[in-house]
């Protein structure tokens, strides 16, 4: 997102699940029992989950903060909904007049709170939709947004094989900043996902920013004094920035390993001091009873490592 400054509110598509973030951070087509994943796509969200909860904590890029909660209920056999609340903090800033003189600090954050409904359609065809509300504060200045989104997913058990097309980020500010207004970052994405056959793993592919199809970025080269940046929007390049790759380890349902590789991630960090494992991000996480842990870890450039964990546990075990 480094890149691309068309629209604001893009802390939508940071996501909340470790699990997810160790898959390359976009993959609306994973079906586990992990209620962490369904903040990508409500068609994820099932009966099956009702009673789990999650908390998730992440430490993102420049010194911010992410953290959040979510729970999940069943509406009967074949619906179920669930409520969330994600906090966005990117520590502390200086302000300033336009002639550049410091008058104090502030802290910046959004909040986005909402829920979703999901309901089975057929035995393999599952619709969802989610509605957040979006506060932000930024020193003096506060806006108020509604974003929504609209997923479907089929997934055929007899070979583990899911497809989802969701509708990311739709709607609008309902107040701003000022007189501008702040375009959300509406997305369509597409997703894949299948067992590799007798091997234990999983594979995922999930193609996103499919509303426009150049997404160009500067190369900085080396950082040499003769080096020139140049602009890249050739056809592979552009492909391989709609893609994202995710391939875990499902040998057992108590633990998994993941490993994700996004490209527009590394491309997006051109103009930092990036290193080999930009792009790529690791996740693994264990269940032990009703409890459950994820973690993940990315290095987007040399200077900032980030990390997530979730922690899960399923109420409905109690009741049983």
């Amino acid at each position: 997102m480094a890149q691309d400054g068309s629209t604001a509110y893009n802390y939508l598509n940071v996501t909340s699940s470790a699990k997810i973030y160790g898959l390359g951070g976009v993959n609306i087509s994973l079906v586990d029992d992990d209620i962490t994943t369904v903040d990508q796509n409500p068609a994820l969200l099932g009966s099956e989950m009702s009673g789990m909860a999650a908390m998730n904590y992440m430490r993102y890029l420049g010194g911010s903060n992410f953290a959040g909660a979510r729970y999940c209920h069943s509406a009967g056999e074949r619906a179920a909904w669930s409520a969330s609340i994600q906090y966005f903090g990117y520590g502390e800033m200086k302000e300033t007049t336009e002639d550049g003189a410091i008058t104090g600090s502030f802290s910046p954050k959004d909040v986005a709170f909402g829920g979703m409904y999901s309901h089975d359609i057929t035995d393999r065809l599952r619709g969802g939709i989610g509605l957040r509300g979006l506060y932000s504060s930024y020193a003096d200045y506060t806006a108020f947004a509604i974003s929504t989104d609209i997923g479907i997913n089929y997934y055929n058990p007899d070979n583990d094989m899911s497809l989802s097309l969701v509708l990311a980020n739709l709607g609008g500010q309902v107040k701003r900043f000022n007189d501008s207004y702040d375009r959300l970052p509406f997305d369509i994405r597409l997703g894949w996902s299948k067992s590799l056959g007798s091997l234990p793993l999983r594979l995922s592919i999930t193609a996103w920013n499919l509303t426009k199809w150049h997404l160009p970025y500067t190369e900085t080269g080396d950082g040499s004094s003769g080096a020139k940046p140049q602009v890249k929007d050739s056809f592979m390049s552009n492909l391989f920035r709609h893609l994202v790759f995710g391939i875990d380890l499902i040998s057992s349902p108590n633990y998994y390993i993941s490993l994700g590789y996004n490209y527009k991630t590394r491309t997006d960090m051109s103009t930092y001091n990036r290193n080999f494992l930009s792009g790529f991000s690791l996740g693994g996480g264990i269940k032990v009873k009703s409890f459950g842990v994820s973690l993940a870890l990315a290095q987007p450039h040399t200077g900032a490592t980030t990390f997530m964990f979730n922690l899960s546990y399923n109420f409905s075990d109690l009741m049983q």
